[in-house]
């Protein structure tokens, strides 16, 4: 689920903390029973490290949430980011990091290294307080570690859901062109939408 920002919050990052200032103020939008919950977002930047989008990606348990690289990358190619941080709540207060944590952030740093988008930290996060694995170092131990380097049939795999997602962002962005200079032309939004096949909301915004 794409995260709303506000003006104010497509800052340019300059370092753990900015990331913080953000996904604290989205931590506390939500409410206490929802707080009590671990959330997994993925924030992406471009080359000049501007925020470009905040995606939730996964709602679990006290203590646990599952994600898949296809979901974790989904938006960074659509958005063409080419930097992400991962940022997970841990309800209890806690700042410790897992195993659980290292050996996840290994696995999609690996993946995002064949893809071409680096993930450059990965954030901790209370109502209060975070820590940063970049910041202690483990990003770059991760790099050097020698596990989860993406090989065989699953490199080819993820090679190829890379290139069918560019081509349904590069159709997408087609569409949006056509919906444009029709909508200039004065045509009616159902007819573009008959033809585009894009929602009536997203042709409103053109």
């Amino acid at each position: 689920m794409n995260v709303r920002l506000t003006k104010e919050q497509k800052i340019k990052v300059l370092n753990s903390h900015d990331i913080y200032y953000v996904m604290q103020q989205i931590l506390l939008r939500e409410n206490k029973i929802r707080r009590n919950q671990e959330h997994f977002w993925v924030v992406g930047l471009n080359n000049s490290n501007k925020l470009l989008f905040i995606e939730l990606i996964g709602l679990g348990a006290v203590n646990r949430v599952n994600a898949d690289p296809p979901d974790v990358f989904r938006m960074a190619i659509y958005k063409l980011a080419v930097k992400m941080v991962l940022v997970h709540n841990h309800p209890s207060g806690t700042l410790a990091i897992s195993k659980g944590d290292t050996t996840f952030t290994d696995r999609m740093l690996k993946v995002g290294k064949l893809i071409n988008i680096e993930v450059i930290d990965h954030l901790i996060i209370t109502d209060e307080s975070y820590t940063s694995l970049a910041d202690k170092g483990i990003m770059d131990e991760l790099k050097k570690s020698g596990l989860f380097e993406v090989v065989g049939p699953e490199k080819k795999a993820l090679e190829e859901w890379k290139i069918e997602t560019e081509l349904k962002r590069a159709r997408k962005e087609e569409r949006l062109i056509v919906a444009t200079k029709m909508k200039k032309d004065g045509v009616e939004i159902d007819i573009i939408k008959k033809y585009t096949g894009l929602p009536v909301s997203a042709i409103g915004k053109l």
